[in-house]
């Protein structure tokens, strides 16, 4: 759903979702990985992105969230491969010109297990998996930031809000 500011300037717009899938190799020995697919088409064709999506007419973030994992990677909330689910606190807002528009986007983080791998829809012609020391192959600095809000936030063993954000599985 968009949201029209009152009088004049951008519009903001909270109707799109992030979800930054990543794998951790066994026993957390060694780098995390995130998933990143590469759009087909416009806009913003030939860019690397996390699984995004609109949400649609009566659905929630979750919902939505869910839905795009389904259809641009092939993964349900009852899939072997996914080991959890959680809402980010942090969202980052951003700024799009051509809609004149500022754009604040709910982001999750969802691991799956090592060695499984994604089976994009057509909105995506490649995947690649993105090792955290090459972060910087994400492109957006509101990306970047995510990124660094998974790792020291909610993947440390001693982490005081990894629960209390979890969405899947059920606490």
């Amino acid at each position: 759903m968009s949201t029209q500011s009152p009088g004049p300037g951008p519009r903001v717009r909270t109707d799109i979702v992030d979800v930054y899938l990543f794998t951790r190799p066994p026993e957390h020995t060694g780098t995390v990985s995130f998933l990143q697919l590469l759009r087909a088409e416009e806009p913003l064709a030939g860019t690397w992105h996390p699984v995004m999506g609109h949400v649609e007419p009566n659905e929630s973030a979750v919902q939505c969230a869910l839905r795009e994992l389904a259809e641009e990677v092939g993964l349900t909330p009852s899939s072997p491969d996914l080991v959890g689910l959680w809402a980010l606190e942090q969202v980052h807002p951003f700024f799009v010109a051509s809609l004149d528009a500022i754009v604040m986007s709910p982001r999750f983080a969802a691991e799956v297990r090592h060695g499984w791998m994604p089976h994009p829809d057509s909105e995506h012609s490649a995947f690649r998996w993105v090792r955290t020391d090459d972060a910087a192959l994400f492109m957006w600095p509101g990306q970047r930031e995510t990124i660094l809000e998974i790792l020291e936030s909610l993947l440390p063993d001693n982490s005081p809000n990894r629960e209390y954000l979890r969405i899947l599985p059920a606490r």
